[in-house]
């Protein structure tokens, strides 16, 4: 039971890395693509989509994109509650490491959701403003 409370913080950091690039395929799908041809970059984009073609598939999935990191999301986010409180080691270096990594899966797993909103910003309410 000991040694669960002592890995949580780095499955805590795997889990949150894992949403990180949940989210960063919405960004893939939806804001990347939207940012350039607003800023008249067309041919960029039509560049970026003949040398990587399956970005076109992730776009006609965005839906199912969206929901699967929204699963990953609330998951990680879960796991973020859950071991805010968990204890660390009392050895002062594993003790410090073990804040560290907490500090940065907090770190990550915000910027995943600022990603994950930035992406359904451009995939689902910016089409609704701008028709």
């Amino acid at each position: 039971m000991i040694r669960e409370k002592m890995i949580a913080p780095k499955s805590n950091l795997l889990t949150s890395v894992a949403t990180l690039f949940a989210s960063s395929s919405t960004l893939i799908c939806c804001a990347i693509p939207a940012l350039l041809v607003a800023l008249g970059a067309g041919a960029t984009l039509s560049t970026f989509i003949s040398i990587f073609p399956k970005i076109v598939w992730i776009s006609e999935h965005k839906v199912e994109v969206f929901i699967f990191a929204g699963v990953m999301l609330s998951i990680s986010g879960y796991m973020q509650w859950r071991g805010r409180f968990a204890p660390c080691p009392t050895d002062p270096v594993l003790r410090d490491a073990c804040m560290r990594t907490r500090k940065a899966s907090l770190i990550v797993y915000s910027l995943s959701l600022l990603l994950y909103l930035t992406g359904g910003w451009f995939a689902f309410v910016q089409p609704l403003i701008s028709s």
